[in-house]
């Protein structure tokens, strides 16, 4: 029986920097990771408590915007049929 590769959605490679590219698979005890968009493959054994997480859209670092209140302003929102 053939292992079935399966990619990780989202993942980026951490050679080529490719999202989507990194497909996974486990074979005797052993979890592989391999981009076919380059060379980069890695094996890890199953039982590690917890594998290097791959970097995501979702879980890439991001700074933070900066908020300065010099640049804030007040919306005020005008009724037409009022006057004032």
């Amino acid at each position: 029986m053939a292992t079935q590769k399966r990619f990780i959605a989202g993942a980026i490679c951490p050679r080529c920097a490719e999202m989507d590219r990194i497909r996974s698979w486990e074979q005797n005890g052993i979890r592989y990771r391999e981009c076919v968009s380059c060379d980069f493959f890695e094996q890890l054994p199953i039982e590690e408590e917890t594998p290097p997480e791959l970097e995501t859209r979702i879980s890439q670092s991001r700074e933070e915007p900066t908020s300065q209140s010099d640049d804030l302003q007040t919306v005020r929102i005008l009724d037409p049929g009022q006057r004032h």
